[in-house]
């Protein structure tokens, strides 16, 4: 069985830099390398897995990231109302023996929101540390997401189903 203690590092300062030429839907995987980098040296014995992991979204042909602003937060999520756009998220399972990398793309279909909507939610919950300005757990998820193809937990950063299968692999 898989063990359920785990140790949730401080987090580093990752550049979170691609190549341009990269495909939109290969960055999150790339980026879940550059983090495993950064905390390798943390792996102490041969059973240490280390998990890292990027989530992006890609709207039309876009990839969104993490809003610098609340002028940008409030820009991303007018882009993406009434439309669906992707959410890939990339993972990177690293031990003292190698590396492997998988990624999970899910389709998320939002409503379209009012201003006074966005201006609540980007104001209340200020999702200025995720991927695209929102975060499908919190509010604007109950009332601005109309269906997801995919696995949720994808959207929320972590595909663990996904994770869960990779990790049994190891074993």
């Amino acid at each position: 069985m898989i063990a359920d203690d785990f140790t949730i590092a401080p987090s580093r300062d990752v550049d979170e830099v691609y190549p341009e030429t990269l495909p939109k839907e290969e960055v999150p995987v790339f980026l879940s390398q550059l983090k495993a980098k950064a905390y390798l040296p943390d792996l102490s014995s041969a059973e240490d897995v280390l998990v890292t992991a990027d989530t992006v979204v890609i709207l039309d042909d876009k990839i969104l990231g993490k809003p610098h602003s609340r002028e940008e937060a409030i820009g991303m999520l007018s882009e993406m109302q009434g439309k669906t756009h992707k959410v890939v998220t990339g993972v990177t399972l690293t031990t003292k023996a190698g590396s492997t990398s998988f990624s999970q793309l899910t389709e998320v279909e939002f409503d379209t929101l009012t201003e006074d909507e966005i201006l609540y939610y980007v104001d209340k919950f200020h999702p200025y540390d995720k991927a695209g300005a929102y975060g499908i757990q919190e509010w604007i998820g109950a009332a601005a997401i109309i269906g997801i193809k995919g696995s949720f937990y994808n959207v929320m950063g972590l595909p663990i189903h996904a994770l869960y299968k990779e990790l049994k692999k190891m074993q």
